[in-house]
């Protein structure tokens, strides 16, 4: 190759190959729906699940803005168009592409792909129901919908390229840390017990295009992403430098111990052959080494439950602790109280702000579901109401324990007074049993027992 090649400036580049596996469901739309669900997943060719480069970069983009890490031009990195001026961006993210039963990725048209042992099960994608419930216990209007997820412990793989005018890699390394930061989520439902992801993988390498083994390199690297040849003599890199640090800084890491004190129900939204209604079920694939597969039957407490039980109690502790009681015009509720704004976000007409608050889902192996029946009885003749029987299957959890994490921004925390005793009080009535979880809570379910650390701290109630 000639020694006058010329160079934009642009000589080195940086390369990163990430897999990554959801730890809890995956919800990145498509912004489509069909008879079946209100919400649809993106899918390639294959009709397999995939992320789209612009949903990793969109949140990366984000991430970085909230740091500012130090001499690290976003505008610059990222790229921008303000009127006439603008910049390209300097950093290319492929899409993230699915792995295989046997750890391969899928790229391309692949016709055999979904006859793989794993693959075949997304065929038919898990569907999640929700209902928004409001303070008086009941359903709101219009409050009841259904989305399309890809199963928790998915794997993709994707990579990223970044170009550089010299060897520094103190902004791609920057890009490489919001990867890998604990607080990563992606998707829809972020706020909801949705998109958690971990990197299983990374490879990296480092180019300078004017040495001519690093420009054959780079030349015959090819961009399909199941062809391993440019990254099987790389070796696997640190996966989790500094991401501890970056979350104690600015977050509070809530981590509740919880013990079930018997029955618990989160519901399907459906019945069955026995009863009317039945406890959630979630499919979840888990990895040997290289190797995945489905499990069935995993015991799900959806964070979207959390999160509501717990909006409603921060309500009525700021509430409390402000002095606003029954009569006072101050005294809010629901998505009007002060405190449930900042914590959980809100919508109203064209305003709009996220929750300041991450959950996720909590999946414990197959627990026994027990029968019950229930009956309404008529106080003057002793017998049973018409169409006031019915059933419904409770999971019987007592002895298993439990692991709910809950993260909160430190700024918002810390920014509103009485906000962090808040929540904290609202946390700590779901570890003493004061906050039951999940349906039939009137009937005696759901009562957990426990304790929970702030940043590795026990709390102790005051």
């Amino acid at each position: 190759m000639s020694d006058n090649i010329k160079f934009s400036g642009y000589s080195h580049r940086f390369l990163a190959r990430m897999i990554i596996e959801a730890k809890t469901p995956l919800a990145v739309g498509s912004g489509e729906k069909d008879i079946m669900t209100d919400a649809l997943v993106a899918t390639d060719a294959n009709g397999l699940p995939y992320i789209p480069g612009t949903a990793i970069a969109g949140v990366v983009r984000h991430m970085i803005e909230d740091v500012k890490p130090d001499s690290f031009d976003i505008n610059q990195i990222f790229g921008f168009q303000e009127k006439k001026d603008g910049h390209g961006s300097e950093i290319i993210f492929t899409e993230a592409k699915i792995l295989n039963s046997k750890g391969k990725v899928i790229d391309g048209m692949n016709l055999m792909a979904r006859e793989d042992t794993l693959l075949k099960y997304y065929e038919e994608l898990p569907i999640r129901q929700h209902v928004c419930i409001n303070e008086r216990g009941v359903a709101t209007k219009a409050g009841k919908f259904d989305e399309q997820v890809v199963f928790a412990g998915t794997r993709f793989c994707f990579e990223l390229e970044m170009v550089a005018k010299n060897e520094d890699v103190h902004n791609f390394n920057k890009i490489l840390e919001q990867v890998q930061n604990k607080t990563f989520r992606i998707g829809g439902g972020t706020r909801c017990g949705f998109g958690e992801i971990e990197v299983v993988s990374l490879k990296t390498k480092r180019l300078d295009l004017k040495e001519e083994s690093d420009r054959k390199d780079y030349i015959n690297k090819t961009s399909n992403l199941s062809d391993t040849s440019f990254w099987d003599k790389i070796e696997e890199e640190n996966k989790d430098k500094d991401t501890e640090k970056t979350d104690t800084e600015r977050w509070y890491r809530y981590e509740l111990t919880l013990h079930p004190e018997d029955f618990f129900l989160f519901g399907s939204g459906f019945g069955d052959d026995e009863a009317d209604m039945t406890p959630v079920k979630a499919r979840k694939v888990t990895w040997d080494g290289n190797t995945g597969k489905i499990e069935e039957n995993f015991t799900l407490i959806p964070a979207t439950s959390v999160k509501g039980a717990l909006a409603h109690r921060v309500a009525f502790y700021w509430n409390k602790l402000n002095g606003l009681y029954i009569g006072n015009p101050d005294a809010k509720i629901g998505s009007e109280n002060e405190a449930v704004k900042e914590l959980f976000g809100f919508e109203d007409g064209t305003k709009q702000k996220r929750g300041n608050l991450l959950f996720s889902d909590v999946f414990e192996t197959p627990l026994p579901d027990k029968l019950i029946n229930h009956v309404s009885i008529d106080r003057f003749t002793g017998g049973a109401i018409d169409g006031a029987l019915f059933q419904e299957k409770t999971t019987y959890g007592k002895g298993k324990t439990f692991t709910l994490t809950i993260m909160a921004k430190k700024d918002v925390v810390d920014g509103k007074d009485k906000l962090k005793e808040t929540l904290e009080n609202a946390i700590n009535d779901i570890c003493s049993g004061m906050l039951p979880l999940g349906g039939g809570v009137n009937r005696g379910n759901g009562i957990f027992n426990g304790s929970f650390t702030i940043n590795g701290v026990l709390y102790e109630s005051k």
